[in-house]
């Protein structure tokens, strides 16, 4: 049987009876949008995250360029952020009329790099929007105190972090706001696009409302071009049956992560590495490997799915290449040079963990 890098369809199976029972109960109310379920999802996660407000909206991708647009930045402002992630990460920066500058990232964790974030603030940065990779935290104390003296909005993306921790709080509860994504791989996902953000700022709070929901306070009266930016009931029920296990699905993702390193270390490929500062909810198990699409071509032989993320930086993008044609980030283009991740899920088993890296290691044992 292949193993594929997550198995939605198990994870369905043992959610079926809960997910039919409350998609009857949505279809019999007849209340899609702006219902109840969207409302109680907002209120549960706020509490998890330990924050006042938690504003569900259509995608990580909206959750992101609303937050840029509810802390005020916009033309010829300047957003620091990683040119080693997913492209809505420097996107959403350039809907609002940014420029995204990228910072090069720390060779063990992947994440922005705290030490080189000074060198690039400018008269026109606004803010900082570290990305916590693979589920890492980024080391964020640092990064919040260079906020606070140069007066910086934190903005935090969350997208693969839901329920990591960094000295002991929540991924989103550091910045001045946090943005997450309900993709359906993502550790806490719905069974389509959905997103979420979360502030402590009232004022903040109430204008992401206004943004998400076509710049409406009251219904028919607009006081700001808005957007249709609404998580709908149906992907609502979906996540709040999921987030009562979110905290057993990621420690079995911490096990099965931790089953790989055992079998993988000293192995001639290089394991993920968890800084300790915070806790690694591993979105994504991403090793280091040398002959990396000879590896990828052997796992796909054996009916073993894997994935490049990313392998192209952001700064080399044809939408951006022109704009930094005189830029180098060592570090990103190295890792997007060897990064290979591994079938990761809460359901994965230690059978399918040994028939990995039983496949991987013989993959490297030919180079």
């Amino acid at each position: 049987m292949n193993i594929p890098m997550v198995d939605l369809k198990g994870q369905y199976e043992t959610l079926r009876a809960d997910i039919e029972k409350g998609f009857q109960q949505v279809f019999s109310s007849a209340h899609f949008i702006l219902g109840p379920n969207v409302r109680a999802l907002e209120e549960e996660i706020a509490g998890y995250c330990g924050v006042r407000h938690a504003i569900a909206v259509a995608s990580g991708t909206d959750a992101l360029h609303l937050a840029l647009r509810a802390a005020e930045i916009g033309e010829g402002d300047e957003v620091i952020t990683s040119p080693f992630t997913f492209i809505a990460t420097a996107e959403a920066i350039s809907y609002v009329g940014a420029r995204p500058v990228f910072v090069d990232i720390d060779p063990q964790t992947f994440n922005l790099d705290p030490a080189r974030i000074e060198a690039a603030i400018t008269p026109r940065t606004r803010a900082v929007m570290p990305v916590h990779l693979f589920g890492q935290p980024a080391d964020l104390v640092p990064i919040v105190e260079l906020c606070r003296r140069h007066q910086l909005k934190l903005i935090e993306d969350c997208a693969q972090s839901f329920g990591a921790s960094y000295q002991g709080r929540q991924t989103g509860s550091w910045g001045d706001l946090g943005c997450f994504s309900f993709f359906p791989s993502k550790n806490l996902g719905c069974y389509g696009d959905g997103g979420m953000v979360i502030t402590d700022n009232d004022e903040m709070a109430t204008q992401l409302r206004v943004l998400a929901n076509h710049g409406s306070r009251e219904r028919y009266h607009h006081s700001v071009i808005g957007y249709n930016s609404r998580l709908d009931e149906l992907q609502a029920v979906v996540l709040r049956i999921k987030f009562k296990q979110i905290d057993d699905y990621n420690r079995q993702r911490r096990r099965n992560a931790h089953l790989y390193t055992q079998r993988l270390a000293g192995r001639g490929v290089t394991p993920p590495v968890e800084d300790g500062k915070g806790v690694h909810v591993f979105h994504q198990y991403t090793i280091r490997a040398e002959r990396r699409e000879a590896i990828q071509q052997a796992l796909a032989a054996a009916g073993i799915a894997s994935a490049i993320y990313y392998p192209i930086p952001l700064h080399r993008q044809e939408v951006y290449r022109d704009v930094f044609a005189a830029s180098s980030f060592p570090v990103a283009e190295q890792a997007a040079a060897s990064v290979l991740s591994l079938p990761m899920y809460p359901e994965l088993t230690e059978a399918q963990i040994d028939r990995v890296c039983a496949a991987l290691l013989e993959a490297t044992a030919k180079g």
